[in-house]
């Protein structure tokens, strides 16, 4: 668990031992199958693939990469095809979008196993079942890095989380813990999984709400809730952003008095949460149709 949090070239060579991640997968999953989420052991796993999958996307080799994502439609050969990693612009973005996504082995080894389907719902499975702090956050975690980049690879594995493993109510619950850090990185997966405009609708209708609630009256005295204050608003900005329809849920949710109330704290030390509040507001604005709602 120490080593795995070494830095990129540590992570690397733990990705590349024999084994080593089918034996940390092998053992969660004994775990949830003997009913025993709990322990210590498990924990220490979770925490060691936690920090495996931070940058996946940037770090696997690019030979590696292709070999696993140039199942392409019909791009011609005058078209260079970018990288699928560690790119971040708009254009790729959109041609990534358009892009059909990988087809998952039946058993994966080793690092293709850190983004498989199966490891997704075992971390969901933890997310739900474990009330260890450490495992609810390094599980959270994870899927919050796998789902950080721009590429196949989040995309799919955003959609296996919020479409096919039915992952929002699990995440939904971990907004209403007492534990501040495990809250922070629910939001922050959601954050990360609100960018992606087809899920947004059915994101909005599952936690849209329970985000409204979370959001303090004011902006809160201390870092991480301020942190946790901003990515709150970031996400409602995501979800709302192209929605009048989520625009009007979040109204009817009676958010827009705390986020008028957020932005107006000037205070340099919270500028953060202000100021995500004030784009939060600037983006409703923009619905015409919600001016004289908005004025009530």
């Amino acid at each position: 668990r120490n080593m795995s949090s070494a830095g990129p070239e540590g992570r690397k060579k733990m990705r590349e031992c024999e084994g080593l991640i089918d034996s940390l997968v092998y053992y969660i999953q004994g775990a949830i199958a003997d009913h025993e989420p709990n322990d210590k052991a498990t924990e220490n796993c979770v925490c060691i693939l936690h920090n495996l999958s931070y940058q996946l996307e940037i770090e696997l080799p690019e030979s590696y990469a292709q070999s696993i994502y140039m199942q392409r439609r019909n791009i011609s050969n005058n078209d260079k095809t970018p990288g699928c990693f560690g790119t971040r612009s708009r254009k790729v973005k959109e041609k990534q979008q358009d892009t059909p996504l990988p087809e998952e082995k039946s058993n994966p080894k080793g690092v293709e196993s850190l983004w498989h389907s199966t490891l997704i719902r075992i971390y969901l499975s933890l997310i739900a079942k474990s009330t260890r702090n450490y495992t609810q956050e390094a599980s959270l975690g994870a899927l919050q890095n796998l789902t950080a980049g721009t590429g196949p690879m989040p995309l799919a594995v955003a959609r296996t989380v919020v479409q096919k493993a039915n992952g929002l109510p699990g995440i939904r619950a971990m907004l209403h813990v007492s534990h501040p850090a495990v809250k922070k990185t629910a939001v922050s997966l959601l954050r990360n999984l609100s960018r992606n405009t087809s899920l947004q609708n059915d994101i909005a209708r599952e936690v849209l709400p329970d985000l409204v609630s979370i959001l303090p009256e004011s902006v809160p005295g201390c870092d991480i809730a301020c942190e946790t204050t901003a990515s709150i608003c970031y996400t409602l900005f995501n979800l709302t952003q192209s929605s009048s329809h989520n625009a009007r849920l979040l109204l009817s949710a009676h958010g827009l008095p705390k986020v008028i109330a957020i932005s107006m704290n000037d205070s340099n030390m919270f500028s953060k949460a202000s100021r995500a509040a004030s784009v939060l507001l600037y983006s409703l604005w923009s619905h015409t149709d919600l001016h004289s709602a908005y004025k009530k």
